[in-house]
């Protein structure tokens, strides 16, 4: 299947912009012709994805910025407590929505476009696409750390302390309940359903298969794990948590028992990793500025890479798996193309 996609050898900057900030997040719109980037003070600037022209700037959010989501708008959330979305023909905000607590931190549309999700301090809530509010989720045990729909379904998966929770649009009571003593950051469910995996405070990583419940975990990094990302096929998850990039195997029985592939390119700590949406390509990026590109699939060697000159905060690749945005810890916005 790797084999049938077309050869690349590299990747080669398209535009670069500045957002005069640390970039917190970025967007890219549903058609891939826009590119949103969120500066970690508030303001958001929407791109032209093709020459990188300005086409709108929003304020954002007063106090920070958290977090960006596009799907039929621009969503955003941030320090204000609030959720916002927005129209790229109007600076103002379209709809402006409460989030329960005094930081929104998460902010995800639905894979279908149907619902909006986020979370504050200890408050899951649910809207509709116009802004009203659909539902509000019991409060949670403690604060809501991250969320992410599974790929193509109606299930959001939820992450507090000493528990991940599987919600639906029509139940107040989550499906699944998976506890454990322990604090998960960032969460990831494998694009086929089976595994929810978890990167971990206590520098671990966790795998939960859905059906039954069991946990696995996966330890030994060198620091909390803030990156996860599956590719298209369920079969790897690569990993942050380190300077090189540990890519799990979770075919067959699973990852128990194995070795994880390690991914060395980087002198400092990742700081983002992103397989493309339907290849087989991994983007990994540090804070040493590097961005690599990876087969892992194939072998362990670097395809490319590249020194984009500050710490990398931030990968995005585009709905067509063409290129990719980076964003900095210096405010530096930029999009590659692959070649």
């Amino acid at each position: 299947m790797f084999g049938l996609e077309p050869k690349v050898s590299g990747f080669t900057r398209r535009w670069q912009a500045e957002i005069g900030e640390h970039a917190i997040s970025l967007a890219w719109s549903p058609d891939g012709s826009l590119l949103a980037a969120a500066a970690v003070g508030g303001p958001i600037t929407v791109l032209d994805a093709v020459k990188g022209d300005v086409r709108q700037t929003f304020p954002g959010h007063g106090f920070g910025t958290c977090a960006l989501s596009w799907g039929p708008r621009l969503a955003s959330v941030g320090q204000d407590g609030t959720v916002k979305l927005w129209d790229v023909s109007d600076p103002k905000p379209v709809q402006e929505m409460k989030g329960g607590a005094a930081w929104v931190e998460r902010v995800a549309w639905s894979p279908n476009g149907q619902w909006l999700a986020s979370a504050a301090g200890r408050k899951l809530k649910l809207w509709k696409p116009d802004g009203t509010l659909v539902r509000e989720y019991p409060v949670q045990p403690s604060t809501v750390s991250d969320i992410q729909w599974r790929p193509g379904f109606e299930e959001l998966a939820s992450t507090a302390y000493g528990q991940v929770c599987v919600w639906t649009p029509d139940r107040d009571e989550p499906g699944h309940t998976f506890s454990w003593k322990g604090s998960s950051l960032v969460v990831a469910w494998s694009p086929d359903g089976k595994y929810i995996a978890t990167g971990d405070q206590d520098s671990t990583v966790h795998f939960w298969m859905v059906k039954t419940g069991v946990d696995l975990m996966m330890s030994g990094y060198q620091t909390k794990v803030r990156e996860l990302s599956w590719d298209h096929t369920s079969t790897l998850l690569a990993t942050g948590g380190s300077n090189f990039c540990c890519v799990w195997d979770c075919s067959g029985k699973g990852p128990e028992g194995t070795e994880p592939a390690m991914l060395k390119a980087h002198e400092m700590l990742l700081s983002a990793v992103a397989f493309q949406h339907r290849g087989s390509i991994l983007a990994t990026a540090g804070l040493d500025g590097l961005v690599v590109l990876w087969r892992p699939a194939k072998n362990r060697k670097p395809i490319a890479q590249v020194d984009v000159g500050s710490g990398v905060s931030q990968l995005a690749w585009s709905p067509d798996d063409r290129h990719i945005a980076v964003g900095t810890e210096t405010g530096h916005v930029e999009v590659r193309t692959l070649i």
